[in-house]
């Protein structure tokens, strides 16, 4: 159909395949921008590499390898990982190694360091990597069997994907927060909704979000069966990455005549506080109707909702309130610049003076890995991005999908708590 125009996705995937007139439901060999790897999926992708009878990387400035899961590692398998991925990065001189206490979690570390960059194809040997789509890169999550080939030819077979697309209108009114936008839009479409789409999300609520915002709507378009979630960047990032790294980058955006097989429209000024009831991510209520539920632990952190903003919203509840003594809350900043950042700003104080502790940046608790693991019957309300059974620790306990300042209100009353209820 000539003279139709191309979503993001269409010209992301037609530049790498160099092929111009690739189209959704096209299947194309593309070049892939940057591989992501991490302790836990990595090893098996260094394995599969030598076992498929590779021996050099085929471009050792383009893989990043990342410390992240079990940070430091709280046992002997987790540390034997670390230790050979450490000697992979040395035998194979790759140059984006982040070691333990000099990086976070990798979909974090890929956009503070500018790497997920307008237009790029990211690939990462984990679910999250469509968290690059937050600053409009094409970021994909892959098994470690894929990761292994893309490690050794820098290519990779990928189906053009269709493109839902999602227009925000009007702006997000305080409290409400990208997370519960994203809780919203998830409702709608349903977990098996967007399976092995692109969902692309523009309009006037999506410019006058944040980039920590905007990748927290990327972040949970997995969670929709998504292949991908796009971002549509604007000058926002364009100044960012100039920040970060120097270039400057050309904003791939949808033609005015792209074909989306979907459209869904949402007004974020009645978005309200909500809450993903377990073990569905789209069973969503609102915080006010879940009242009922006690938790025994309240997490803020994750590649989710981890960032700068996110701690700034919780801190601003928890300032002048206490933790309530029958809940322990655990903060872990999305990466060390964070960490810093928020201990320059008094935040970690804040969650340290009412109750919370400060663990070092890392996805523990989110997988029920290290630093938060629940045991039996437990509940946590979480700002994480999953909430299936035995996702944080025992199979018999509850996870709650929240925002950061729903959790921050939820661990000072000890139940899950709108955050418009906190004085």
């Amino acid at each position: 159909m000539e003279g139709i125009g191309k979503t993001i996705s269409e010209k992301v995937l037609s530049r790498a395949s160099g092929k111009p007139d690739a189209s959704a439901g096209d299947i194309v060999l593309a070049e892939i921008d940057l591989l992501m790897l991490h302790e836990i999926t990595g090893p098996l992708a260094i394995r599969a590499f030598e076992e498929m009878g590779f021996e050099r990387v085929w471009d050792p400035s383009k893989v990043v390898v990342v410390f992240d899961h079990n940070v430091p590692p709280s046992d002997i398998s987790s540390a034997s990982m670390m230790r050979e991925m450490r000697s992979f990065v040395r035998a194979k001189g790759l140059t984006n190694f982040f070691e333990i206490g000099r990086g976070g979690i990798a979909h974090q570390l890929l956009a503070e360091k500018g790497m997920s960059a307008p237009g790029r194809l990211i690939i990462g040997a984990d679910s999250h990597t469509c968290t690059a789509g937050g600053l409009g890169a094409f970021g994909v999550g892959v098994g470690s069997t894929e990761a292994a080939a893309v490690l050794g030819t820098g290519k990779l077979w990928l189906r053009v994907p269709e493109t839902y697309r999602v227009i925000v209108r009007n702006r997000l009114i305080e409290p409400s927060s990208p997370k519960d936008l994203i809780l919203e839009i998830i409702g709608e479409i349903g977990m098996e909704g967007a399976i092995y789409k692109a969902v692309e999300y523009c309009g006037e609520g999506i410019r006058s979000m944040s980039l920590d915002g905007r990748l927290t709507l990327a972040n949970m378009s997995i969670e929709m069966s998504a292949k991908t979630g796009i971002v549509e960047p604007d000058e926002k990032v364009a100044y960012y990455i100039r920040e970060r790294t120097g270039e400057d980058v050309e904003l791939v955006r949808s033609d005015e005549d792209a074909v989306f097989e979907e459209t869904f429209e949402f007004d974020a000024s009645k978005t309200e506080p909500l809450v993903a009831v377990p073990p569905r991510i789209d069973d969503v209520k609102p915080a006010r109707e879940l009242g009922g539920v006690e938790i025994d632990q309240a997490f803020l952190g994750s590649c989710t909702n981890g960032r700068l903003e996110d701690l700034r919203a919780a801190a601003r509840i928890l300032k002048s309130n206490r933790v309530n003594p029958r809940v322990r809350m655990i903060v872990t900043p999305a990466s060390m610049e964070v960490y810093r950042e928020a201990m320059k700003e008094g935040l970690l104080d804040i969650f340290a003076r009412a109750g919370a502790i400060i663990c070092c940046p890392s996805c523990g608790p989110c997988l029920g890995m290290s630093q938060g693991v629940l045991g039996p019957e437990e509940v946590c309300v979480s700002s994480t991005n999953r909430n299936f059974v035995g996702r944080m620790g025992h199979r018999s306990s509850k996870v709650y999908l929240a925002s950061p300042a729903t959790v921050a209100a939820s661990a000072i009353t000890g139940r899950i708590t709108d955050p418009r209820d906190i004085e």
